[in-house]
């Protein structure tokens, strides 16, 4: 559950007993936390929460209720299964892969991977390999693996890929007892530089990244099309396992390298691992494997951090990042501060942000 659910309920809880809501309704507040509980979306939750307060639950019991959370039914599907979600007017296939010891009583890490060679899919078919859907390549510790698919006009790096991330993740929540400070975003090639988009736009879900050959730059080619400006500023939030190859001829590590300790000079967190014989394949990862699933396990999420860096354009949307809100932006006359984390050019006059509410 996240804070800010919590934090909302119990607001509208000790506001309904303010206002005289009676104690010891226990049928109606179990009626009522079990339709919040099924809800099947945050906009189903958000209206399910008003009978919570309706049917007059004290504080403290609607606290402990969320704190122990929602029920799992224990014969939830295994396996490789194949999933639709459909956002903004498309269907995003995907895979997800769940142990067969999967067990509803215990939580359980989730790894989300990004695939490449996304402009050289033509329709967002399910990638499937053999016996039906795509199978996990980069299998480390027993978890939670999530496969999402993506294509020419659906690229990693728009807004519908980033809701479509979020919402497939909210599904799984639904389902799985996921825990939510234990969810890694990892691609490969295009993926890996997706990695970078997501933490630069949607820090929030997310405990950690791990690009692997990907190539933050490759997101400043204008011919990707994409929306709004980049803030590299933002990178600082959340921790990154970085590999790169030395004989890559995409993204060799040499290169790469450079832009990585510009990034760290800047305070983002980068566990960098230069592979000298690594091209852009993934055959090192036998050897890598260890080392990627410990960072993963050392660096799970702070749902509420002390300090937060973030930047945006927009209010509508990319202006959340953990409990911080930003609803108001105003321009700035001078010429801006450009400090050494700010890689890419601004399309228009840069922006601060005055954060006006949180919750």
């Amino acid at each position: 559950m996240k804070p800010f659910i919590v934090f909302a309920l119990a607001a509208l809880a000790l506001s309904a007993v303010q206002s005289g809501a009676a104690d010891g309704a226990d049928d109606s507040a179990e009626r009522a936390f079990a339709r919040f509980w099924d809800a099947r979306s945050p906009e189903d939750a958000a209206k399910a929460a008003d009978g919570v307060v309706k049917s007059g639950v004290s504080v403290g019991e609607a606290l402990a209720r969320l704190r122990r959370g929602r029920p799992y039914r224990a014969d939830a599907p295994r396996g490789v299964l194949a999933r639709t979600h459909r956002t903004m007017g498309a269907d995003f296939n995907y895979s997800v892969d769940v142990p067969e010891s999967y067990d509803s009583s215990r939580q359980y890490r989730v790894r989300i991977l990004l695939h490449g060679g996304v402009m050289m899919r033509d329709t967002g078919a399910p990638r499937a390999g053999r016996g039906g859907p795509m199978n996990v390549t980069l299998r480390g510790d027993e978890q939670i693996y999530v496969m999402p698919t993506s294509w020419r006009d659906a690229p990693w790096w728009t807004d519908a890929q980033v809701d479509n991330l979020r919402s497939i993740l909210d599904t799984l929540k639904r389902t799985y007892n996921i825990d939510e400070n234990r969810v890694a975003l990892s691609g490969v090639s295009d993926g890996a530089t997706a990695a970078y988009y997501v933490a630069m736009r949607d820090t929030t879900p997310y405990a950690s990244f791990e690009p692997l050959n990907g190539f933050i730059m490759v997101l400043g080619n204008e011919s990707l099309g994409i929306e709004g400006d980049l803030y590299a500023g933002n990178l600082r939030n959340k921790p990154f396992f970085a590999v790169n190859g030395a004989l890559d001829p995409l993204y060799p590590a040499a290169v790469v390298g450079r832009y990585t300790e510009k990034l760290v000079k800047s305070g983002v967190a980068i566990d960098y691992h230069p592979r000298a014989d690594g091209v852009h394949s993934t055959a090192w990862w036998p050897d890598v494997k260890d080392s990627f699933e410990s960072f993963v396990r050392q660096h799970p999420r702070i749902p509420i951090p002390d300090q937060l860096t973030w930047e945006t354009d927009r209010v509508d949307r990319r202006n959340r990042a953990h409990w911080l809100v930003i609803d108001k932006l105003i321009g700035h006359a001078a010429d801006p501060i450009r400090d050494d984390a700010d890689l890419f050019a601004r399309r228009r006059p840069r922006c601060w942000f005055l954060p006006t509410r949180s919750i």
